[in-house]
């Protein structure tokens, strides 16, 4: 094609046919020519900002626009393409801003109403993207793009029901529209309706499959559904198409772990280290535990985290109002108000809160629950309020509504966690306990409640939080944990009548290839002895009995407990002879259960939180001699109890007798520990202090 070379009009109109054809090199080096000598030509710096944005060079794109827009300030469709330009680059204030000039010049623009909305769902905006959709759609009311952002803000605000009713819309008008379908999906597992997320999840695939999205959301539900091997099938496939995904590499390895698929253990751990290290968004801080036991390490995960799904709210709900109640008011947030570990701790704490001093209030949500623990919580205190139908900004207005002095968050980064609640800063002091057994990472979480074992003071720097050092054990503990009192024979359980019993009831993705190692060992060593686990899953049980074989040991040594109630559980703990902790994750509660059973407990200690948990508990109950710090020590302290009928005859016995004398289950003490916490942390805020780490002195 002949163009004259002089004309500025045939180079722009040779050009856009170019980008027509899909030759984006030779246009741009055209637009180019034309702006390097007439640089101010407003329609060529447009056309060549359109084409950098199409090509992805995003940057270059908004210097353009901002450039036409300086020559012609009303130039809608300059500032709606800076919105895209802006929103690319995850500047999404900035993109809102270019948005809201252009509604304000078209007010009915669709494309400007509906990428407003997707600018506010990126500022979690959800209440204002909803309003921005709805607008959208009276304007053009099929468009499947728009509905199925409104189901994205509609299920960010747990409006899950209404979110799921517009993700139909948009199928009815587009039945292969696969983003619909995975976000439906989604929906319909928050509406505790999995074997439905899982069909529409699959639908999704059947027309996309290489669409890591919905592998992602399919390998979520199918862990919820304790189907871990197929979980670690469909994350193995997404982790194939998108191979630096650490989201996927993370709950790979997570789901295999779950099952006791150790097939490349070392090299997979390395790599997930090595993503939460370098700051790559995706690994999950709870799975994380699992896998390191680096302090530093895991506030490098947590701080990624929090900046990528939960970060500060860009304004606070608690405006630095000071309240003052003739009572300290104490919200317990959580969605684990329930038969659960975490309320199995705490139930006495809250039935014995001074309440001439402190006005406690649960702050439940999370799955429906009508069982016994539930109604004795209810009971525990004055105001139970259930949240589980409300968002996240409403639950921070409600506490800000309350006014309520300290939040404590039971949760952290455990399932059904609501971080965003205290991203945006309802109440003036914000605490993370018990659920999360790590820092959060989190500017807006002002304390973490620890001990002098758990966070070595030289280790404080490891923890975003400020940390509350509690005299006896971070761990609260309930005195009426119910035993069954009939304790089941051995047989009863599938247990030989003779040998030696060693035991681990933690959770399955807690033990490593490391671990298992040692305990093989001490099956070779200890004549006649098991090893009693929790039956978790079929894959779990095959695969630990294929790795039993591999170290040549019989896997009919490997026994497994079937789930039971808590009750009968805790009575199973009193047959066995040894609880074997595991590394880098500590039990928890597990571990108090078994000592409150009898149980004597070995553990070794690592670094960080989680793997210290059991040494605190240890202390506690005056039994430090339990506590290793190398697995080799570990080893060996083990082969010595199962071996001297004496020694471990004098450690039951002396786990007796502290039982109802150390502190690990005195209530009442723990009570006054924490509730001094809560003051000082009330008063430094009153005072206006900046939150800081101290010491709780032991409560006379």
């Amino acid at each position: 094609m002949q163009i004259d070379p002089r004309s500025t009009d045939a180079k722009a109109t040779y050009a856009n046919v170019l980008q027509a054809l899909d030759r984006q090199s030779d246009a741009l080096a055209i637009w180019d020519d034309i702006l390097t000598r007439e640089p101010d030509i407003a329609l060529a710096l447009y056309n060549r900002g359109n084409l950098l944005l199409g090509i992805g060079r995003f940057a270059d794109a908004l210097n353009d626009y901002d450039r036409v827009i300086a020559l012609m300030p009303d130039n809608a469709a300059a500032l709606y393409n800076r919105g895209c330009a802006l929103q690319q680059l995850q500047r999404y204030e900035e993109a809102l801003e270019s948005y809201e000039r252009v509604v304000s010049l078209i007010p009915d623009n669709f494309f400007a109403l509906h990428n407003r909305g997707a600018a506010l769902l990126g500022l979690n905006r959800y209440e204002a993207a909803l309003a921005s959709f709805d607008h959208a759609l009276t304007i053009e009311p099929n468009d499947t793009e728009a509905l199925t952002n409104r189901g994205v803000a509609l299920y960010e605000l747990n409006r899950f029901a209404e979110a799921l009713t517009s993700y139909d819309k948009a199928l009815a008008i587009n039945s292969g529209y696969v983003a619909a379908l995975n976000n439906r999906g989604n929906a319909l597992l928050a509406l505790n309706r999995p074997a439905e997320a899982l069909a529409s999840f699959d639908q999704a695939l059947a027309i996309k499959p290489d669409f890591v999205a919905a592998m992602q959301s399919k390998g979520n539900v199918l862990q919820y559904l304790n189907r871990h091997e197929e979980a670690a099938e469909i994350y193995g496939r997404a982790l194939a198409v998108a191979p630096d995904d650490a989201f996927v590499s993370c709950m790979l390895l997570h789901s295999k772990l779950q099952s006791a698929d150790w097939s490349g253990y070392d090299e997979h751990a390395r790599r997930v280290i090595t993503d939460a290290v370098q700051g790559k968004g995706g690994v999950t801080p709870l799975a994380f535990l699992a896998v390191s036991d680096s302090a530093e390490h895991q506030l490098s995960c947590a701080r990624t985290w929090v900046k990528e799904n939960c970060p500060p709210s860009a304004a606070a709900v608690w405006k630095g109002e000071k309240y003052r109640h003739p009572k300290i008011r104490v919200a317990y947030i959580s969605g684990d108000l329930r038969e659960h570990p975490v309320s199995y701790l705490l139930a006495g704490l809250f039935e014995a809160h001074d309440r001439s001093r402190f006005e406690p209030i649960a702050i439940s949500f999370g799955p429906p629950a009508v069982d016994e623990m539930r109604t004795r919580l209810e009971g525990a205190f004055e105001r139970f309020i259930d949240v589980g139908d409300k968002s996240d900004a409403e639950v921070a207005e409600l506490l800000r509504m309350l006014e309520v002095d300290i939040a404590v968050d039971l949760m952290g980064f455990t399932t059904h966690s609501r971080a965003k609640i205290f991203a945006s800063r309802p109440v003036p002091v914000q605490v993370n306990y018990l659920g999360f057994p790590g820092t959060m990472g989190a500017a807006y979480i002002d304390y973490i409640i620890a001990d002098s074992y758990v966070v070595p003071q030289e280790r404080c720097h490891s923890y975003a939080e400020k940390v509350v050092y509690l005299p006896d054990t971070f761990q609260a503990n309930d005195p009426k944990r119910r035993i069954t009192q009939r304790v089941p024979a051995r047989t009863q359980v599938g247990l030989p009548d003779q040998g030696f019993v060693f035991c681990c009831f933690n959770n399955t993705y807690k033990i490593t290839p490391r671990i298992f190692d040692v305990w093989m060992r001490l099956l070779q060593k200890v004549e006649g002895s098991v090893m009693w686990l929790l039956a978790s899953n079929d894959a779990t049980l095959r695969n630990l009995q294929s790795a039993a074989r591999e170290r040549g040991i019989d896997p009919g040594r490997l026994i497994f407990a079937p789930p039971t109630s808590y009750a009968d559980h805790l009575a199973r703990y009193k047959i066995a002879d040894l609880f074997l902790d595991n590394l880098p994750f500590n039990a928890g509660a597990t571990a108090s259960d078994a000592l409150w059973a009898g149980l004597p407990l070995l553990t070794c200690s690592g670094d960080a939180f989680a793997s210290r948990m059991a040494g605190s508990l240890l202390k506690a109950i005056g039994l430090p001699e339990l506590i290793t710090d190398r697995l080799n020590a570990y080893e060996q302290r083990a082969l010595d109890l199962a071996t001297n009928e004496r020694m471990l005859a004098e450690i039951r016995a002396k786990l007796a007798r502290n039982r109802d004398t150390h502190p690990l289950f005195d209530t009442d003490r723990f009570r006054r520990h924490i509730e001094a916490a809560y003051v000082t942390m009330w008063e430094r805020s009153q005072r206006g202090e900046p939150p800081a780490s101290f010491v709780v002195p032991l409560a006379v």
